[in-house]
């Protein structure tokens, strides 16, 4: 497999800083082990006025074979002749996706030490590929580069050229041009589309491959007009990876086109620090609320019933008057991913006794729930149909029965401060429904008068004087009699009813 990169300079931007970017010196030849083969980076050209670097992957055959790697879309096993002749070793493919990534990681990232100014810096380049696997043709090509701004030669490569009547094959000679565009934007182009075209991938696609893909799209993926082909194909067509990435790309061009920030529509979404131009994001507001609320009621065993991806966890490990912190998530998935993020298989002994991850749902009842001093519900409710609301309520407030719980939600008023989201829509695919405050008030009063809580209400974001805020936050505080009375004693015939609903989820 190989590809050159070619950009050209002047005694002020000489070409060669081609090689700074690269963190790659243009006077050596070196080369990389990968776990299929060996990528060598050289450069047939490098002077002031013109450098082209070359990453050639040479594919050992044998190798890929015995690592299971010789694999058709999806990852499954291709027919058993496909393991010996194919054409991995030799066209473009998710192969040198990978490599571009793994040699080229700190120029994908636009990160550059020695000058840090560079990354920033458009500059024309020219990229060439010999062999490229196209399904769906030069056609194809086009549109899914020039909408980048590349200027696209895509000539087909015959099948044989002493038999011209065969006709082409499905591979293409690449050329590409642009007068100004980063070099790292030219990577994360070719590291998405590269398997695009091929429309196959060498290993098997996992959960984490959404993430890999919104981090190179980051900034040209949410508006290009073939997203929907690129977000399938990248991801082998596995349906729910494809729409968990369809609708987070859906949340990245809302908040563009209001220039918010996405975690104000998707609390998924990493969080960003605050700095003097721009509020924190929402995300890091309502943890920062929900973390107040527990330093007040002096909580030190805390639950984060419905954990998703631990941010929360991560906040509350950071601070050493939590003793014990438990995520809880319906989603092994969601719970894999948070483990990652705390780095559990890293962690002290004595960090790692502070915190447990758990696959639960919470519309049952739990025995490992009871006894703590304080748990949140942040955006939970919202994700369960209405009609299960009452088994969630019991499990928590009528089973668990902590100190303290803390539950956030969206204000549906809010959502007219977005213009791009549609009226009449959730701000997530998934939410069952969002409340006005005085439905969310309404609720919780009627939750804590069943169950012996008093409860007190924050706004969470800008409190606009029309519409309140975008996240609504309620406090619920057990009374002391109630902490002190049998739960038997305590349980209205509306809370059995949540009981009856529970057990029987």
């Amino acid at each position: 497999m190989f590809l050159t990169i070619t950009t050209t300079g002047t005694p002020e931007r000489p070409a060669t800083d081609l090689g700074h970017l690269l963190h790659k010196h243009p006077d050596k030849a070196q080369a990389f082990s990968t776990s299929y083969g060996t990528a060598h980076v050289l450069y047939p050209e490098a002077d002031e006025t013109r450098c082209t670097a070359a990453l050639l992957l040479e594919v050992d055959a044998v190798a890929l074979v015995r690592r299971g790697k010789g694999r058709g879309r999806g990852g499954a096993p291709d027919a058993a002749l496909a393991q010996y002749v194919n054409d991995r070793p030799y066209a473009a493919s998710s192969l040198l996706a990978v490599a571009l990534s793994g040699v080229f990681s700190s120029a994908m990232r636009g990160a550059c030490r020695a000058k840090p100014e560079l990354p920033a810096q458009p500059r024309p380049l020219h990229i060439e590929i010999p062999a490229l696997p196209a399904r769906g043709g030069t056609a194809l090509v086009r549109r899914l580069f020039e909408p980048l701004g590349w200027t696209v030669a895509a000539e087909p490569v015959p099948l044989d050229t002493g038999f011209p009547e065969w006709g082409d094959s499905r591979y293409v000679r690449l050329t590409l041009d642009c007068e100004a565009l980063t070099l790292a934007e030219a990577l994360r182009h070719l590291y998405v589309l590269l398997p695009v075209l091929d429309d196959a991938k060498h290993y098997w696609v996992a959960s984490d491959e959404v993430d890999k893909l919104l981090r190179a799209g980051e900034g040209w993926l949410p508006g290009h007009p073939e997203q929907q082909l690129i977000t399938s194909r990248y991801l082998t067509r596995r349906w729910s990876l494809t729409r968990q990435a369809l609708e987070r790309l859906e949340l990245v061009r809302l908040a563009e086109t209001d220039d918010s920030d996405v975690a104000e529509l998707d609390n998924a979404v990493a969080e960003e620090t605050e700095t003097e131009e721009r509020p924190a994001p929402l995300a890091v507001r309502r943890r920062e609320a929900i973390t107040a609320a527990l330093a007040a009621a002096a909580a030190a065993r805390v639950l984060d019933l419905g954990c998703g991806q631990g941010q929360l966890v991560q906040a509350l490990l950071k601070d050493p008057r939590y003793t014990e912190i438990v995520g809880v998530d319906v989603s092994v998935r969601a719970l894999a991913i948070a483990g990652r993020r705390l780095k559990l298989d890293r962690m002290g002994e004595r960090q790692a006794a502070r915190v447990t991850l758990v696959q639960g749902s919470l519309v049952y009842t739990d025995k490992r729930l009871k006894g703590y001093d304080a748990a949140v519900l942040s955006e939970v409710i919202e994700h369960l149909d209405l009609p299960r609301l009452p088994a969630l309520e019991y499990a928590v407030f009528g089973a668990a029965r902590p100190r303290t719980v803390v539950v956030t939600t969206p204000n549906v008023e809010y959502n007219v401060r977005w213009e791009a989201l549609p009226a009449g829509h959730v701000r997530h695919g998934d939410h069952r429904f969002e409340w006005t405050r005085a439905e969310f008030r309404a609720w919780a009063d009627a939750v804590a008068e069943r169950h012996g809580y008093t409860v007190e209400f924050t706004p969470v974001g800008p409190d606009d004087p029309e519409v309140g805020p975008p996240t609504q936050m309620a406090v619920f505080t057990l009374t002391t009699t109630q902490a002190t009375t049998p739960a038997t004693t305590r349980t209205t015939s509306r809370a059995k009813t949540g009981e009856k609903e529970a057990k029987a989820a």
